[in-house]
């Protein structure tokens, strides 16, 4: 029995696609474990997102809960809580370096654009506009 024709055809685009996918899949997780490895404090980049959340976590009312859950509604589903995961730690980080007292719309929006990779700043501005969120004040923020 030969491989030629359509059979072999159809084997080939099989070995594609799987290679293609174990790459992806490999590379995202190469990401995450990247984010987990310590650095030179011993912590990793997910622990300190987890202290940050856990010390400010009394500091968030359901209105700011509300709005963060708003602001990362146009992350695709699956990586959604990452994302608001994420975004919450990084605004935690900024409460605790300026010591606030409450979350309020100025340290989200301020947290989301930071926590926010620069390619997605332009969905963030549009989704921000949606909102009626004045972004005047954060154009620097942008900017970086």
């Amino acid at each position: 029995m030969g491989l030629d024709g359509w059979f072999l055809w159809f084997i080939l685009f099989w070995v594609v696609v799987l290679i293609s996918l174990m790459g992806i899949g490999g590379f995202f997780m190469f990401r995450k474990f990247l984010k987990a490895l310590p650095k030179q404090d011993g912590k990793s980049d997910l622990d300190w997102q987890n202290i940050y959340l856990d010390k400010t976590i009394h500091l968030w009312g359901e209105d700011e809960k509300q709005l963060l859950t708003e602001l990362v509604s146009p992350v695709p589903e699956l990586f959604r809580q990452v994302a608001k995961e994420k975004i919450a730690g990084k605004i935690g980080e900024i409460a605790l370096n300026e010591r606030a007292t409450k979350i309020d719309l100025d340290l989200i929006i301020r947290g989301y654009i930071i926590a926010s990779p620069k390619r997605d700043h332009k969905f963030l501005r549009k989704k921000l506009d949606e909102m009626r969120i004045d972004t005047t004040n954060y154009d620097h923020l942008f900017e970086t």
